[in-house]
């Protein structure tokens, strides 16, 4: 009776529970916040020699080449790179842009690009800094405004990726720093799937918004790069979602994996801030999430899109059951003024859900 009993139990598939990301409550000082501005983990080994260009598209050849020689131009001390690079009468201080800006649709490879510049650029890691829209604002936050411009006002390099503003207090304070830190020397960098002078763009008509905009604009060159999505270019179609038992067992089976119901994970990262979302994830093998819903409302999504980047930046598997991917944001929110974002999430999590395939035994 008990070898028939453990039979049809569950059985030895794995002798420690798996995690949940539910009882996770991350705490991160602000020197964390400081040490992580560098590109996340999949973008460690990336150069410009590693980006396979489409060669269907001519300007992502280009924009090897201009990237290229504009960390070439970032080796010296920072007048002289701004002579080089961006000067038309070297006897004048120059009034052009002092970074350059990445344009263009959701996977054509912008991060792979902003992040083989930071690796390119010849200055010590130091000098250097890397993060997302999010994480700089983060970093404002836990710092405050005077420390983060002593902070990095020193360095050779910012680069700035997913710099899509959807608030106006956001670009203000982005716009005040940025303009502080080219000041100092600082050249910039940063990409986004809108031109600099679009920013914002039908999401909000104040005059103080749309002239911190223009602001901004003046800081970047922008470079525009074409292409499709090569996050799934060629490749098979994302797995249809799994079933509960499936998705639990895999998750089971898995050392390091987590294991949490999909709308008691949405409640959770209520109560815990987007800052912390990286360090909510650190370890993790795989994530296995079961019951997936469309998500409710704009603050909830907005949320999962941040752990959809940071689950992305550090290559983390997802396996789920319930909706597909491609429907967890209503045709409302896809839309909206946040399309971009909620877009960008599902590319990405559709990337993640296709290296999961080999977390389920056949």
């Amino acid at each position: 009776m008990s070898s028939s009993t453990a039979a049809q139990g569950p059985g030895p598939i794995s002798e420690a529970a798996p995690l949940s990301l539910c009882a996770r409550e991350p705490h991160v000082p602000a020197d964390r916040l400081v040490a992580e501005m560098v590109p996340p983990p999949r973008f460690d080994a990336v150069r410009f020699d590693t980006y396979i260009p489409d060669p269907k598209q001519p300007s992502q050849p280009e924009a090897v080449r201009v990237l290229g020689e504009f960390a070439a131009s970032l080796g010296a001390p920072a007048d002289a790179g701004r002579r080089r690079w961006f000067a038309r009468k070297p006897e004048k201080r120059p009034a052009g842009p002092r970074g350059v800006y990445l344009d263009g649709g959701y996977g054509v490879g912008k991060t792979h690009l902003l992040a083989s510049l930071w690796h390119a650029t010849p200055a010590d890691a130091s000098l250097k800094a890397f993060g997302t829209f999010v994480e700089l604002t983060n970093l404002v936050g836990a710092l405050g405004f005077q420390q983060t411009v002593a902070t990095l006002s020193g360095h050779r390099l910012l680069c700035i990726d997913e710099f899509e503003l959807d608030d106006p207090g956001d670009t203000v304070l982005v716009s005040s720093l940025l303009s502080r830190l080219v000041e100092h020397g600082v050249a910039l960098a940063a990409t986004s799937n809108t031109l600099p002078g679009k920013l914002g763009e039908g999401r909000f008509a104040a005059a103080d918004f749309l002239r911190e905009i223009q602001g901004l604009s003046a800081h970047f060159r922008p470079l525009r790069i074409d292409g499709e999505d090569y996050r799934h270019r060629g490749l098979p179609q994302a797995p249809p979602p799994y079933g509960d038992e499936q998705v639990k067992k895999a998750a089971h089976a898995t050392p390091g994996a987590s294991l949490d119901d999909f709308p008691a994970l949405l409640a959770h990262l209520a109560k815990v801030h987007p800052s912390r979302y990286g360090a909510l994830t650190d370890d993790l093998r795989a994530v296995c999430l079961t019951g997936v819903t469309a998500v409710p409302d704009q603050s909830t999504a907005l949320r999962l899109v941040v752990l959809a980047d940071r689950l992305y930046d550090r290559e983390v598997p997802v396996l789920a059951s319930g909706l597909p991917f491609d429907r967890l944001f209503s045709e409302e929110m896809l839309n909206g003024g946040y399309r971009k974002k909620y877009f960008r999430a599902i590319s990405r999590l559709t990337a993640l859900a296709r290296d999961a395939q080999g977390l389920v035994a056949q």
